[in-house]
């Protein structure tokens, strides 16, 4: 193996670099993996290789062993094998992301098992490598994993911090809110003055121990009692009217609320001002309360003064809470919602605002999916159900149309009762680390799609070879010609599926040539009428016939016409209603353009399917579809300055309408003079 066999002498020294068995040194958890393959040749390399880039190695020899040695040392990266007796590494895979979904699990596949490979990305494999293992490969999916367990951690993180400030605050506003209750308090307490011992002059060494002003007052307007506090604040006040510290005449204009509880028999609440014997003039919130006799009447009023500064600092420490509160939720580098119950979006930042709209009150699966029921495994139900946190990977549709990849992570918000009323739910925009695997796993997938064809062509051009060294050798010229003939339709073939792979990998210039409209229709219609015959589909023709000709590569667009056609039927086998099913094939014309329509009466899509339609390896038919063919359909289109559009809705068939220019524009017809296109020409 390249890089890994380089290290075969140090299996000789020695072979105590990585650990065989569960019983080990705990190290760094990110440094700690667990490797299962059942040749042992492969466990020795690929342990001394992992080892000397820093991991802690525990190695299995099958996925029983592997299973069983998970369960006790929770590796956070795994390295399987994918086929193995007993139980082969799919069903390793499964079996730990039931147990344990932010393990990350990396396969290892031989050439022949691309199929399986793929198949494991599907079940949330962090990756996949194939033997022989390259070292720089096996550190960028290494390295792919870690960026996952990171960024796992830093999203947790961030929740924990947040969920604390949450608290510390919601303690200080209660804390602000039993203040306010004071004033309840009061007038239980103005009740029970009377009955202190000697009445006012008695029951006011009560209040000495309080950290605000209390003062009683006569019906005439006097102070007649005060605590310590006040005293030590304000001087001896006895005898001097109530209102006079508050810079209020009794009786005058704008009576003080000692007035207005004898005369209304109801306790106050205002704020005033006061100026202490030091000078300094502060805000308070004063309470009154009446002290009534035992028959009733109101003899006394009870006044208790808080000094306001507190309060108002702790307001505006509170308000400053806030706000650096809402910037941190704003300003997070992800899209967070919190919701209730009912899955509706109670409170969005602002980056989920710029990208989905400010739909607060709509349930989250309307904004993200426009779907009417919730998704499946929505990891917010999950933590309304447990309580836990939970992480999911989905592509969601912004409000411009754009197919987002994240990565969500939710977490429970809980009342004081420890009761989930909400969750809250962070989302990280992964799309371009998931356009980069795609287009690897692609690479992957075409490499192992194309070898098997190949194969089949090389065999072929072997047979061409032989018949024309026969020939030579036999001078034979009609045995030379024949196989001369074959060698040059394998060459052409292998020239064709190379460039129908740049369609995929890079731009591949067009074979165009006036094309006369109506044969070219009627050529498609013959090639894909049998498979429509085949499966009991009516085809209908609607060509208008004054169409005359048009600029386009007749061989690409008739494949990818082709497959658009192929899309129809299959809408129309997997349709289970009884009625005929029928599929219209139709072309006309307008000032400057040819338009291709498909009709089919098939199962029809809903709007999450045909968002994702020209979405690579984006299937709706599970395991009978790539998702290849519709994106490479469009991509053609496309090429040749043209769209397609699609008005479907299920259970009603789809329309798909190709719309291509009649003469193609100077800059489609120029060629792309780089380098890969050149060669690929030169095929």
């Amino acid at each position: 193996m390249n890089g890994i066999r380089s290290r075969n002498e140090k299996i000789k020294k020695s072979t105590g670099s990585f650990v065989t068995a569960p019983k080990m040194e705990e190290k760094e958890m990110g440094k700690k993996i667990l490797l299962v393959d059942d040749e042992e040749g492969i466990r020795k390399v690929l342990g001394i290789s992992l080892s000397d880039m820093g991991y802690d190695v525990v190695t299995a020899e099958n996925g029983e062993e592997a299973l069983s040695i998970f369960k006790e040392i929770s590796p956070p990266i795994v390295l399987t094998d994918i086929k193995m007796p007993g139980m082969d590494g799919v069903t390793l895979l499964r079996t730990i992301k039931e147990v344990s979904p932010d393990t990350e699990v990396i396969m290892i596949t031989g050439h022949g098992d691309m199929d399986l490979a793929i198949k494991s990305l599907k079940y949330e494999a962090t990756d996949f490598v194939v033997k022989p293992i390259n070292d720089d490969v096996l550190e960028i999916a290494l390295k792919r994993a870690h960026e996952r367990i990171n960024m796992r951690q830093q999203i947790k993180d961030y929740t924990e911090n947040l969920e604390t400030m949450v608290k510390e605050q919601s303690a200080r506003l209660i804390e602000v809110e039993r203040l306010a209750a004071v004033g309840q308090a009061i007038e239980g307490l103005s009740s029970a003055i009377w009955n202190f011992a000697g009445g006012y002059e008695g029951g006011i060494q009560y209040f000495n121990e309080m950290p605000c002003l209390v003062a009683i007052h006569n019906s005439d307007l006097k102070i007649v009692a005060t605590n310590q506090l006040y005293r030590e604040r304000l001087g001896d006040r006895v005898g001097g009217d109530s209102c006079e510290i508050f810079g209020k005449k009794t009786s005058g204009q704008s009576e003080c609320s000692v007035e207005k509880t004898f005369r209304t028999g109801k306790g106050q609440r205002s704020q005033e001002k006061i100026k202490y014997l030091s000078g300094e003039e502060v805000p308070v919130i004063v309470h009154t309360a009446p002290i009534r006799s035992k028959d009733n009447k109101i003899e006394l009023v009870l006044e208790i003064s808080a000094d306001a500064t507190e309060v108002k600092r702790l307001r505006e420490e509170l308000e400053a809470t806030r706000q650096r509160h809402k910037q941190l939720f704003d300003e997070a580098p992800c899209y967070i919602t919190v919701q209730d119950k009912n899955f509706n979006v109670t409170a969005a930042n602002r980056r989920f605002k710029e990208d989905f709209g400010d739909d607060t009150g709509l349930k989250c699966f309307e904004i993200y999916k426009q779907r009417q029921t919730t998704c499946p495994n929505c990891p917010v139900e999950k933590t309304f159900k447990d309580g836990k946190s939970h992480q999911s990977e989905m592509v969601v549709t912004s409000k411009t149309g754009e197919q987002i990849n994240v990565l969500i992570w939710t977490a429970p918000i809980k009342n004081a009762a420890g009761e989930i009323t909400q969750v809250m739910e962070m989302s990280t925009n992964i799309t371009q680390i998931r356009k980069l695997e795609d287009h690897l796993s692609s690479l992957g997938l075409l490499i192992g799609s194309i070898s098997h064809g190949i194969k089949g062509l090389l065999t072929g051009l072997d047979g061409g070879m032989y018949l024309v060294e026969s020939g030579f050798s036999k001078e034979n010229r009609e045995q030379v010609k024949e196989g001369w003939d074959i060698v040059k339709l394998v060459v052409s073939r292998i020239r064709n599926m190379v460039l129908d792979i740049l369609y995929y990998a890079k731009h591949r210039d067009l074979k165009w040539e006036q094309v006369n409209v109506l044969s070219f229709a009627e050529d498609v219609a013959f090639t894909i009428e049998p498979k429509i015959r085949i499966q009991n589909i009516e085809l209908i023709r609607e060509f208008d016939p004054s169409m005359g000709e048009f600029e386009v590569d007749p061989g690409i667009v008739r494949s990818a016409l082709i497959n658009i056609l192929e899309n129809a039927i299959d809408a129309c086998t997997e349709d289970k209603s009884k009625r005929p099913h029928k599929i219209t094939f139709g072309v006309m014309q307008d000032k400057n353009h040819i338009i291709f329509d498909v009709y089919d009466n098939g199962t029809g899509m809903d709007k999450e399917t045909r968002e994702n339609l020209f979405t690579l390896f984006f299937s709706s038919k599970g395991n009978k579809g790539t998702g290849l063919g519709l994106f490479i359909s469009n991509r053609i289109i496309q090429q040749h300055g043209g769209v397609i559009r699609v008005d479907t809705a299920p259970g009603k068939g789809s329309h798909f309408r190709i719309m291509l220019p009649k003469f193609l524009s100077e800059s489609l017809k120029a060629p792309h003079l780089d380098d890969e296109n050149a060669s690929a020409d030169n095929l």
